[in-house]
């Protein structure tokens, strides 16, 4: 029974549930923007020449290559990743606070130029005192 209550415990943890959640979003997400492509962006796309990317194929020795398919899928994924990094990697990103400078552990002597410790009173190599 041991068992059963550490895999319950991992499932509760919020960073699972996240995850889940952000996973079923994402596929969500996915099916939109690729039905957006499929049905309306590459139609418009083939206006001018009149060409309909869904059909779009080359055959090459009895072997169909779908190049519609293919440029539906890939004009799909730029649309994702376009809006992933413009409304939330970017915005998170300015809402993250910057980080902070660390303090400088080392400085220079004076006399001889080595570095020794910030808090060092005299210079372990010429022994001066700084």
């Amino acid at each position: 029974m041991a068992i059963i209550s550490e895999f319950k415990d991992f499932i509760a943890k919020g960073d699972v549930i996240d995850l889940a959640v952000a996973f079923v979003m994402g596929a969500a997400f996915n099916a939109v923007v690729t039905a957006l492509v499929t049905d309306i962006i590459t139609p418009i796309i083939g206006i001018p020449g009149h060409v309909n990317f869904a059909s779009l194929t080359y055959t090459l020795n009895g072997s169909t290559f779908l190049l519609g398919a293919f440029l539906n899928s890939l004009i799909a994924f730029l649309s994702i990743a376009i809006a992933l990094f413009f409304f939330v990697i970017k915005p998170v990103s300015k809402m993250k606070p910057a980080p902070k400078a660390k303090a400088p552990e080392t400085k220079t002597c004076p006399y001889c130029l080595s570095q020794i410790s910030v808090k060092a009173t005299k210079c372990a190599f010429c022994t001066s005192n700084v």
